[in-house]
């Protein structure tokens, strides 16, 4: 039970923050919303390491971690901007999709799909396809639907970043994450001097992005724990059910409504992210 509620508070994080990214992203520059994010989410997790009082592994997960602080950085501002373009109920399940990447490595590596994730993948491509399809003006033809190109970039990036992290964190996940933050702070504020934007925002929107970054730290807590308390499979499938937190919350929130494609698309989408991690 405790691998359970850990694994679901972990999606309940991921959810949330992403809604909350895609909103901000709305009003800042993602830049902003990023950098600020992120330095909360470091100094949470410089807490974090200090308190444990273990030291560092091998420094040899440093460029790995770095590695995979680019494009970790590069999935969350494509996600946060097609969040802030066009509809979550599509773009978040299409960035979603990321969890394919990881199992074609590994079958590029020798391992062999189970029947489950060749479904999996098989049913959340198709599901992609069909949730990034919105009617043409007038309601002739189709086109791609604004947000989608952005997440299946997010996809791409965050599948990549899953490879690579997985690597960085072998020999100590609080210190890998540590040295990710320490990286993707160091690129956004190199970004912010490079783009200039503006970082000025109120009371309430400093404390949106803090929660963003506390979110996003907690969400990946949560499953560092959950899978020493339980089997890796279930706390896989039940990690992957944020987009149905951002959905929820698109729906909830911002009225969205999708067309019975769409929609079909979006939960087919989902199941296949379901299948892969449950093989």
């Amino acid at each position: 039970m405790p691998a359970v509620l850990l694994s679901l508070a972990s999606s309940l994080s991921f959810g949330v923050a992403d809604f909350l990214g895609g909103v901000a992203a709305r009003r800042l520059a993602v830049v902003t919303v990023l950098l600020i994010s992120q330095a909360v989410g470091l100094a949470g997790i410089a807490v974090l390491v200090a308190a444990r009082g273990d030291g560092p592994p091998d420094a040899v997960f440093v460029p790995l971690a770095a590695l995979s602080a680019a494009l970790g950085t590069a999935g969350v501002a494509a996600l946060y901007r097609g969040l802030a373009t066009g509809l979550m109920s599509v773009v978040a399940p299409i960035a979603a999709a990321a969890a394919v990447i990881p199992v074609v490595y590994g079958a590029v590596r020798g391992d062999t799909p189970t029947a489950w994730q060749n479904a999996g993948i098989a049913l959340a491509l198709g599901g992609v396809v069909l949730a990034s399809r919105t009617r043409g003006r007038a309601g002739v033809g189709a086109r791609l639907a604004a947000g989608a190109g952005l997440g299946l970039v997010a996809a791409v990036f965050f599948g990549l970043f899953l490879v690579s992290f997985e690597a960085a964190a072998t020999d100590d996940p609080y210190w890998a994450v540590l040295a990710l933050r320490v990286s993707s702070v160091a690129m956004l504020l190199a970004a912010a001097a490079l783009l200039r934007p503006s970082l000025r925002t109120d009371g309430r929107g400093l404390g949106v992005l803090a929660v963003i970054g506390i979110l996003d730290l907690a969400g990946n807590a949560f499953f560092a724990v959950a899978t020493t308390k339980g089997l890796i499979g279930v706390v896989s499938v039940l990690s992957s059910l944020y987009p149905i937190v951002t959905i929820g919350l698109a729906r909830l929130v911002l009225r969205e409504r999708l067309h019975p494609v769409q929609a079909a698309g979006v939960a087919a989408a989902l199941a296949g992210v379901g299948l892969i991690a449950a093989g």
